[in-house]
């Protein structure tokens, strides 16, 4: 699988990236331990080489098992993590990196973001100025790599970037839930900043395995997904996924790899998508085996244009209300 550079900075990623979310177990449902583990396993023995995690996913406990999983094979991979809303002061940015770095089991991460904007979720507000410059003395020091945004707007970016190096944003973004391609994106491609996407696969919609009947599990965020909440979004999405299957079948490949087939090939942009188990990790490397037409990349860029064009400017994917 070749490697992406991560902005300009001397880091390299796998156009798919190992999400872990689910790995944390908060705000999912049947998740086991052992299977994130080989999951895990088998996405770097298939090639995706880059593992993204965070503080906040079950409070460390999603960096721990990534640590378990790639205890032998540090040198092989890219270690990707965040620092949450509420360590955004000088002083818990450095702790909230040794934190992570223990629960990774390794002294120093390839690429470390901001998960969130000073001020998201009720927190403090924090002065860029004083968070960038911690992000900064960590890179200095050695322990991070390079640096990152997530939830950003671009206005965001360029506040950030008058303190420090900005080489990635993480939004959420796939075929069904696109608003970042009208500031955000453009922004990143004049400044080669990467675009590492979350909810590639929005959420598992674009697997087809929800139909309109689906009711998701107790503990599982999901339901709050804009476009599962809504019914009338909803119905455009299996409209969506039914004129797909067909591109899907052609070439052959499932619907899941051709969505990501297509996401990788937009401007910037490295996709993020998790696994539960091994199988899924190795179909999702499967990804890369896909070769699309540009014939293809425009029928299914118009195809999920019918599902976000009816969609407001929100940028937020869950309502948490």
């Amino acid at each position: 699988m070749e490697k992406r550079q991560l902005g300009s900075s001397d880091v390299f990623i796998s156009p798919i990236i190992m999400g872990t979310w689910q790995a944390g177990k908060r705000n999912w449902a049947d998740i086991k331990d052992s299977d994130i583990v080989a999951a895990i396993r088998a996405a770097v023995d298939n090639g995706i080489s880059t593992i993204d995690t965070a503080e906040i996913y079950g409070d460390g406990y999603a960096e721990q098992r990534v640590a378990e999983a790639i205890a032998d094979r540090r040198d092989q991979v890219e270690l990707l993590t965040k620092v949450f809303a509420n360590h955004l002061k000088y002083d818990d940015v450095l702790e909230a990196c040794d934190r992570s770095l223990k629960n990774l089991q390794t002294d120093y991460l390839d690429l470390y973001q901001i998960h969130w904007p000073s001020g998201s979720w009720g927190y403090d507000e924090v002065p860029m100025a004083e968070t960038m410059t911690a992000l900064t003395k960590l890179k200095a020091d050695g322990k991070i790599r390079a640096i990152g945004v997530s939830n950003f707007s671009a206005a965001q970016i360029a506040e950030a970037s008058e303190y420090g190096k900005i080489d990635s944003v993480q939004p959420p973004y796939s075929l069904f839930w696109r608003a970042i391609e009208k500031e955000l994106q453009p922004y990143c491609v004049e400044h080669n900043i990467s675009i590492i996407s979350y909810s590639s696969l929005a959420q598992g919609f674009l697997t087809g395995k929800f139909d309109l009947n689906h009711k998701f599990a107790e503990g599982d965020h999901r339901f709050r997904n804009r476009l599962y909440a809504d019914k009338d979004n909803y119905q455009r999405v299996q409209t969506a996924l039914d004129h797909l299957r067909p591109i899907a079948a052609t070439n052959p490949c499932t619907l899941a790899q051709l969505a990501l087939a297509w996401l990788i090939q937009q401007p910037q942009t490295s996709a993020i998508v998790g696994a539960r188990n091994a199988e899924q990790a190795i179909a999702n490397a499967g990804t890369l085996q896909v070769e699309l037409s540009e014939g293809d990349l425009e029928k299914i860029n118009k195809i999920g244009r019918t599902v976000t064009e009816p969609l407001d400017d929100n940028p937020m994917l869950w309502d948490w209300s």
